[in-house]
């Protein structure tokens, strides 16, 4: 900004524009400094003893002094003139829960959208947050020194608030790194909305997986169908007690698919069923069956290059 008015102010100097320094009065780091000073008709009596802590937004983005763009207490509240009056009226707009009734969850993230517009944001209305009433605040701690949610080891905290089930899951046995503050859940999901299911940042969860999963994405010379079609046909995301998060084990999980004929006319199971019930037209299971373990012979589950690999052997 100091280098545009310099360069400016050397045109003015140099063609005689009829540019004068009153000009950037609006945009001057002078005026943003004056924030404090419109503020003081709020902090007057919100001020370091107010039982809820404001004053710390003055020490995160919402609260620089240098620059113009920086709102003001009353940009988000309203002007509250009857408020400013008599403290018996409330705020234009109230976010938090207190002496006063929370204004609805539409009219407060309403305020916020106002200005954070696009990007992220373009999706939220009709988005599952939005549907199930929550609002920007309901996530965001615009006072505190920190937003939690905006901070990869702490973000969870606050989405686990309310995603209880994921919280459970999230301590089994296999899962991925959340616990140990590696990854997020905004790196999966868009809390603010998104064009695919379950607000994924990506449009399919498969496109979602594989922006960390890159080498599963293919393609392949031979590919697993129910791969292809979803990552979830198999794993769960949050959390398994079966490793790497499969939903089922070997090779209950894989018979939910291959219930038929194995690689011959004779059925993989050989009549199991019927030769445990002592029916004399069974005959026992295969051998493979009884090993119980599809990947010891099909190891390449999520597809194959190999020119032999078309059952995904090798």
């Amino acid at each position: 900004m100091k280098r545009l008015q310099k360069l400016l102010a050397l045109c003015v100097f140099i063609f005689g524009f009829g540019i004068t320094a009153s000009s950037f009065a609006a945009d001057s780091p002078a005026t943003a400094s004056k924030l404090p000073e419109r503020d003081k008709v709020c902090t007057a009596c919100h001020d370091a003893s107010w039982p809820t802590p404001v004053l710390s937004i003055y020490q995160t983005t919402m609260g620089v002094q240098g620059d113009p763009r920086t709102p003001g207490c009353r940009t988000c509240h309203g002007e509250s003139q009857g408020h400013l009056k008599s403290q018996a009226t409330k705020p234009d707009v109230v976010f938090k829960k207190g002496p006063y009734e929370v204004d609805d969850d539409k009219v407060r993230a309403g305020q916020c959208l106002s200005c954070h517009k696009g990007g992220a944001r373009t999706y939220w209305d009709g988005a599952q947050h939005q549907n199930n009433q929550v609002a920007c605040n309901d996530c965001h701690k615009v006072h505190a020194a920190t937003d939690k949610v905006r901070d990869k080891k702490t973000q969870t905290e606050v989405c686990f608030n309310c995603h209880k089930d994921q919280r459970t899951e999230s301590r089994k046995i296999s899962h991925h790194p959340i616990g140990e503050g590696k990854v997020a859940c905004s790196n999966c999901h868009n809390p603010h909305g998104s064009p695919g299911p379950k607000q994924l940042k990506k449009a399919t969860v498969n496109e979602t997986c594989f922006t960390c999963h890159a080498e599963k994405r293919g393609p392949f010379l031979w590919e697993h169908q129910p791969v292809a079609e979803n990552c979830t046909n198999c794993h769960t995301p949050h959390g398994s007690n079966i490793s790497p998060l499969l939903k089922s084990r070997s090779p209950f999980l894989c018979q939910e698919c291959h219930d038929g004929p194995h690689n011959s006319k004779t059925p993989y199971g050989r009549g199991t069923a019927g030769f445990q019930a002592g029916l004399s037209t069974s005959v026992p299971p295969t051998e493979n069956a009884a090993g119980r373990g599809c990947m010891n012979c099909h190891s390449m589950v999520h597809g194959s290059n190999h020119p032999a690999g078309a059952l995904l052997h090798r």
